[in-house]
Formats: C-alpha cells, sequence, structure tokens
C-alpha cells in the first residue's frame, strides 16, 4: 500500500530535519500541522544535497550529485522513488507545483560548491544566494500560501530577502570552517582571511537590511498557518546575528557562534507571548 509507504518516507524527511537542525525543527513545528510535513519534506531534499557537497569527502561528489539529480526527476515524472527523501519532495512539489526552475537553481549553486572557491563579483554571489537559499525560502512559499497566486506574488521578495539574510549568517558564523575546510570564500571584494571590525560591519548591515524587509513586507503578511513558525526561524537567527555582531572579528575566525539550548527555549517562550498578544 503506497498509502503506508509515502508515510515512511516523510518521517525519513522529519526525522534528517530533527537530526541536522534541532534550530530548524523547533521552527518547523510551530508550523500549522497541515504544512508541517511538507516543510520537512523540502528540508530532508535540500540537505541531503548540501551534505553531499559539504561533508562527503572521501566519496565522488560529483557523482553522487549527478545521480542525485537524475533521481529526484525520475521520481518527479513517476510520482514515485524508492529513495525516501525523494519520494516525500517529489510528493510536495507536485502537490503544490513548485517550479522546475527552483530546483535548477538550487541543484545548480550545489554543482557550484563542488569546485568553484571565490565568489569575485557581487552578481555572482547573489546567483549563488539565490540558488541556495531564496528559492528554498521560494519552496517554502508555496506551501504556505497553498496556491494563492496573488499571495505569492505579494509575498516573493520579501521571502527572498529572509533566504539571504540567513544564508549570509551561515556564511558569518561558518567563516572558519568554509575558508579552511572547504576552501571556500563566499562574500566579494572583503578579506575575510584577516576578518576586521570594518569588514564585519558591512556584511552585518547588509544582513540587518534584509531581516527588516522580511520581517516588515512578509512575516508580518504571511497566512496564520506559517507565520509563528517563520517568525520563531527569524527570531532565531537574528538573535544569532546579534551575537555575532558582538563577537570580536577574530573570534569569528577562531570559534563558531552558537546559540544555547536555555536561550533557544526562553526565545521561543517569548515570542509566543508575543504572538498570543497579536504584537505579530
Amino acid at each position: 500500500m503506497k498509502e503506508l509507504f509515502d508515510n515512511v518516507s516523510y518521517s525519513c524527511s522529519k526525522l534528517v530535519t530533527k537530526k541536522y537542525s534541532t534550530s530548524f525543527s523547533m521552527a518547523v513545528n510551530m508550523l500549522s500541522p497541515s504544512i508541517r510535513s511538507d516543510i520537512y519534506n523540502i528540508y530532508g531534499f535540500v540537505r541531503f544535497a548540501d551534505e553531499i557537497v559539504d561533508t562527503f569527502h572521501d566519496y565522488r561528489k560529483q557523482e553522487l550529485l549527478e545521480k542525485f539529480e537524475k533521481d529526484y526527476y525520475l521520481a518527479k515524472e513517476r510520482g514515485i522513488s524508492l529513495n525516501p527523501i525523494l519520494n516525500s519532495f517529489q510528493h510536495t512539489v507536485n502537490k503544490y507545483h513548485i517550479d522546475d526552475e527552483l530546483v535548477e537553481a538550487f541543484l545548480a549553486s550545489m554543482k557550484a560548491d563542488l569546485d568553484k572557491k571565490d565568489y569575485l563579483t557581487k552578481a555572482e554571489y547573489e546567483t549563488y544566494i539565490y540558488g541556495s537559499a531564496d528559492v528554498v525560502g521560494l519552496m517554502c512559499l508555496k506551501v504556505f500560501v497553498n496556491g494563492d497566486t496573488e499571495k505569492f506574488n505579494q509575498l516573493k521578495a520579501p521571502a527572498m530577502r529572509l533566504g539571504s539574510a540567513f544564508q549570509k549568517v551561515n556564511f558569518l558564523r561558518d567563516l572558519k570552517n568554509d575558508m579552511e575546510v572547504l576552501n571556500r570564500s563566499y562574500f566579494p571584494d572583503l578579506n575575510l582571511e584577516e576578518l576586521d571590525q570594518r569588514t564585519k560591519d558591512i556584511i552585518v548591515k547588509e544582513i540587518e537590511e534584509d531581516f527588516d524587509v522580511a520581517f516588515k513586507e512578509g512575516i508580518l503578511k504571511l497566512p496564520v498557518e506559517a507565520k509563528f513558525g517563520v517568525y520563531i526561524a527569524y527570531r532565531y537567527y537574528r538573535k544569532l546575528l546579534k551575537k555575532l555582531k558582538r563577537v570580536p572579528s577574530k573570534q569569528i575566525m577562531e570559534s563558531r557562534v552558537r546559540i544555547s539550548n536555555p536561550m533557544k527555549i526562553n526565545l521561543l517562550a517569548r515570542s509566543y507571548v508575543k504572538y498570543k498578544l497579536n504584537l505579530i
């Protein structure tokens, strides 16, 4: 019975989310039950692709990614895959009519991570972020608006700004690993090998501007099913940015800044009070 297999597939995507990101899974759990599974399905797909290029160093990454991509398109065409992550993702793609262009752009950025080490121009930087982060936000937005094209178009730009903000925070937090382990540098025209306060301030200002637009023009206008969950993710990343802003530039290059579990719980509790008081 395929329904049982599909449910097992959805459970796999949920497990991937919980194992790889406690913060994101906490935010997803704040979404309406009617859409949680589809967001888990999206995360499972993008996480597996990201793992191929970022962590499978002892394997033939390009072959793995090409196989993953080929298997996805077969799954989408046939409506089934024996890979539970692809099976659950193709279900969400077909259910919400997620455009091929979004998936193609995402996979293009993943392919770039296989061999591209430096992003020397703003255009290269923005293209990478669009594929690696913005389109993921747009996939989720397709789920959030549930087929409402007018609402999707209204929220598309701020959703992309939120995806960009999340990705840039990750870039800043992971500078040490990106440069020393993966030998990558994403921010163009900035000397990241010797990160100074001026450079960090430029990056932080850019991220804060993304967050401001995303919150005022996007999050506040989201459907009720999605608003609180997205707000939690926003608050978490904003808190992480605030902490990065306080940390000396040299320390960012020496260790990975984190948000403690007690702080995450406190953040969730305070956000919930705001939400119940209709302050967001």
